[in-house]
């Protein structure tokens, strides 16, 4: 079966086990098929063993559960304070950071990057928690949360320093776009 198409409920198919059956419910990582011979079972969307005969497409307004499970995270992102998983750049994993003092008569400082690292995500998530509290505060108006917004996109932007860390691009401090961007 090609991993690109998405079948809708009511599509059919062939398996090469079970034979004929019609696909009755979409999950985000498989498909619940009714098999003439087999009854219900749950199939992988991405198995070889699944010949499409007729194929129908979902309908443009029905949410998949991969679809409700994302919004569903995106909103517990957004307005909790549970901070979110971010994985450090695997070069790092077991580096040290060592601070070495100017003055040689003072002994430098080593802290494991691992833990260097889940300071920077804290104090992260705690700048968007508190942009989050900043934009749906209803004491202060448009004009100071806009000028709060701007000291809290210079700070992202002093920390920009740190996304060497990151081992996703999208999980990068960004701040003041240049006007070039």
């Amino acid at each position: 079966m090609n991993n690109q198409i998405e079948l809708g409920i009511g599509s059919r198919i062939k398996h090469n086990e079970y034979g004929d059956g019609v696909i009755t419910n979409v999950k985000s990582t498989h498909y619940k098929i009714v098999f003439i011979q087999e009854g219900p079972k749950e199939i992988a969307k991405d198995s070889l063993q699944i010949e499409v005969i007729e194929a129908v497409d979902s309908p443009e307004d029905m949410i998949s559960s991969a679809e409700m499970e994302r919004t569903l995270i995106g909103i517990l992102k957004r307005w909790t304070d549970i901070p979110e998983q971010v994985s450090l750049h695997g070069k790092w994993t077991g580096g040290k950071l060592i601070l070495q003092p100017g003055d040689t008569n003072l002994s430098e400082k080593e802290i494991p990057i691992d833990t260097f690292f889940h300071k920077i995500i804290m104090l992260r998530d705690r700048l968007r928690v508190m942009e989050q509290r900043i934009n749906s505060n209803e004491k202060l108006n448009d004009e100071d949360k806009i000028n709060l917004q701007q000291y809290l996109t210079k700070i992202y932007g002093s920390l920009t320093t740190f996304n060497v860390l990151f081992k996703y691009q999208h999980d990068y401090f960004i701040g003041e776009k240049s006007k070039e961007d």
